[in-house]
């Protein structure tokens, strides 16, 4: 009786929504004009950059209102948060690693807000809780960013984010006694902590202007050293550039802390790199590189040589080796060539290079001598990425962790004697990952660029065109994205979707050459591709523009909206999520500046100016069109693309929306950020919401397991 009662109410549901459009609050208009380079550019919703003003907080309360209210009506929404709730509740371990002769890791009984950090001295016993991050908030939402363990296993430092920002606090814990140390550092940012003798290395910024934490731009970042015991204000300053407000730095040291190597960068991508010998009384900072074109990566040390890992001169990335007595390019060696595949990592374990590369954007891992002779490759139990080798030089035995689409968080114990695998840990979950099948398929872009894009759907899928699929991208920030588990992404796949992943360029997937053909003045080859990839999905009878719906977060949202505003016929639900949606200002907030490598900025020049004038979601909206179902969604407390981005593109959506048959809805968060650290009850009631948009307005019905 349920199956027909509930589709029934679905459709009365649907009669009732389509009758008339939504009414959207009102939103105010104010006066202010830019003009760029003789354009004269209106932005009448500057007024919501203003994140403390009470009108926003006010705008902020009434489109919540709207949308919560909307979603609250959708069929199947209890019924999909109960699903979302039992497929979440399994153990999920993080990889091992071993430090000072114990082993630590993290684990999640399945519901926790945040993973809990465990250490022992022996895998096989019962661990120890080293700190739990959901004791230090009730509701989640302080969440741990970093740790660092002391050479001798006595201190434990962690970085803690609250609410979703990027600003962090530095805490130490005695780890025998479990007391929490007084030393408490503040204003952290993009930044780790690296422990030496009696202290660590550390990057902050000023302390800023009251009410400015979360918009004003991030400058003049700085190296300290705090010593244990001491008051953050008497840490010792060890780095600074007051002359160039937009350098960052960041400080590392070799595994037996005899280099200090400090990171410059001034951008997305490429940074310099300095070292400095601390065994040598007196030593001052060598430099490797000067450029801020490429990237430089050290990995670690053999005696007097540093290894660096690079696409200097490689677009897909080589392994170098520089003798710091004779640091001079012409004095280099190449250890691992450049190859056909981009070399992605290195790790010194068991006397040995383990090298991660990747092919047709999945991992292959392979083992070298120190000298750069392949050994071995390791077999890997499929078509996924590989993370998180761990171990030790002097150590015949390490750990990595395998994903795929349907194959969640495994770790396995790797031998380097017997040259085998051994699983240490697969999850119990609650569905058959058998069920599902994965494929690559390649598909033209617009200039004829063969691109890549992941297909994932249960067995036996009937290619009608009929099947509701997400499609969802980034192409960006040389970021590449590889095979992953979602547990959310399965109550989709479950219900019949298909979900598709391409790997636009812009990403890393294929070396930097990649990367850049989607940077600046190339970006629009990122959407030309997702397009693309839209239309291939369409043309192969996966799905329909009506069963279509596309997702994107951050750089993906900037993606999701530009597309959504080039092709509205293709798509019937867009979820732009934490996304870039003014291209003429977003340098303006926090870290915006720094993405100027890959967008170029409106300032540069009036070619690279109407470049982004042309594609800027908040600016190329038009009236009188037909646009897909919004969800746009942002938080209150993501300090990395403000939420203004996302207020202003979806105030003038629904401005220029006013009749749209579909519903432009704008969901915001409290006390959360970009995504980091959310924690576990807020991705349910996110996804909750999501779910609940897409299957009702892509068609679907909640199925028998």
């Amino acid at each position: 009786m349920k199956r027909v009662i509930i589709p029934f109410l679905a459709l009365s549901f649907m009669l009732s929504c389509s009758e008339k459009p939504i009414q959207y609050p009102p939103t105010k208009k104010g006066e202010v004009k830019d003009t760029y380079f003789g354009t004269e550019v209106e932005d009448p919703y500057r007024w919501l950059e203003d994140d403390n003003s009470a009108e926003t907080a006010e705008w902020v309360k009434t489109q919540n209102q709207l949308t919560f209210g909307y979603l609250e009506k959708l069929p199947y929404r209890e019924q999909i948060k109960i699903r979302l709730t039992e497929l979440w509740d399994y153990p999920k371990y993080g990889t091992p690693f071993k430090e000072a002769g114990k082993y630590f890791f993290y684990k999640n009984n399945g519901l926790q807000n945040q993973s809990v950090l465990y250490i022992t001295t022996d895998l096989a016993a019962e661990p120890s809780v080293l700190l739990d991050p959901n004791t230090l908030s009730e509701d989640g939402t302080a969440a741990l960013s970093g740790i660092e363990i002391s050479n001798d296993g006595k201190y434990l430092i962690y970085l803690v984010a609250k609410s979703g920002s990027d600003w962090n606090e530095i805490f130490v814990k005695n780890i025998e006694t479990g007391e929490l140390l007084p030393d408490h550092i503040q204003w952290v940012k993009f930044s780790g902590a690296s422990w030496y003798n009696d202290g660590f290395f550390y990057s902050a910024y000023d302390k800023p202007e009251a009410g400015s934490e979360l918009s004003k731009s991030n400058e003049f970042q700085k190296v300290y050293f705090h010593k244990l015991g001491t008051d953050q204000s008497a840490d010792q300053l060890i780095l600074s550039d007051p002359n160039n407000a937009k350098r960052m730095f960041g400080a590392g040291l070799t595994e037996d802390k005899r280099f200090l190597l400090v990171s410059k960068s001034q951008g997305s991508h490429g940074n310099a790199l300095d070292f400095k010998d601390l065994s040598k009384k007196n030593s001052t900072f060598i430099s490797l590189m000067d450029s801020y074109e490429y990237e430089f990566n050290p990995l670690d040390n053999l005696g007097d040589a540093l290894y660096v890992l690079t696409n200097y001169k490689a677009p897909k990335y080589r392994l170098v080796k520089i003798d710091t007595n004779k640091p001079e390019e012409a004095n280099w060696v190449d250890v691992i060539p450049e190859k056909k595949d981009v070399l992605e990592s290195v790790r010194f374990i068991a006397g040995k290079l383990v090298v991660n590369y990747m092919t047709d954007a999945h991992s292959k891992t392979e083992v070298y001598s120190y000298d750069g002779v392949l050994d071995h490759e390791v077999k890997l139990p499929g078509i996924g990425t590989v993370g998180g080798f761990s171990g030790k030089k002097d150590e015949n035995i390490a750990f990595y962790s395998y994903t795929s689409f349907n194959t969640p968080g495994e770790i396995y114990k790797y031998d380097f004697t017997t040259k085998e695998s051994a699983l240490h840990f697969r999850p119990e979950v609650k569905f058959n990952p058998e069920d599902y099948e994965v494929k690559q398929e390649f598909y033209a872009s617009k200039d004829g660029t063969k691109v890549p894009m992941f297909i994932v759907h249960k067995k036996g899928l009937e290619l009608n065109g009929n099947n509701p699929t997400l499609l969802y991208a980034y192409g960006g920030f040389n970021i590449s994205l590889t095979p992953s588990f979602s547990v959310a992404r399965i109550a989709f796949l479950e219900n019949g979707g298909v979900f598709a992943m391409p790997n636009l360029r812009g990403g890393g997937e294929y070396g930097e050459e990649w990367h850049l053909a989607g940077t600046k003045l190339q970006k629009q080859n990122v959407f030309d591709d997702f397009i693309a990839a839209a239309e291939y999905l369409v043309s192969q009878k996966y799905t329909s523009a009506q069963k279509l719906a596309i997702q994107g977060g951050s750089n993906g949202g900037l993606l999701v909206g530009a597309v959504t505003n080039q092709r509205p016929d293709l798509f019937k639900v867009a979820l732009p999520a934490v996304g870039v949606m003014d291209m003429l200002r977003f340098h303006k907030f926090t870290i915006g500046w720094a993405w100027a490598g890959d967008y170029g900025t409106s300032d540069d020049s009036e070619e690279m100016f109407k470049y982004l004038y042309n594609y800027s979601p908040y600016h190329t909206i038009k009236k009188d069109v037909a646009y897909p179902a919004v969800l746009a969604t942002t938080a209150d407390h993501d300090d990395r693309v403000v939420p203004a981005h996302t207020f202003k593109y979806m105030a003038r959506l629904q401005e220029y929306g006013v009749g749209n048959k579909l519903p432009l809805l704008v969901r915001i968060d409290a006390k959360a950020g970009h995504g980091a650290g959310k924690p576990t009850a807020k991705v349910i009631e996110e996804y909750t919401d999501v779910w609940s948009f897409v299957f009702y307005h892509l068609g679907m019905d909640i199925r028998k397991k």
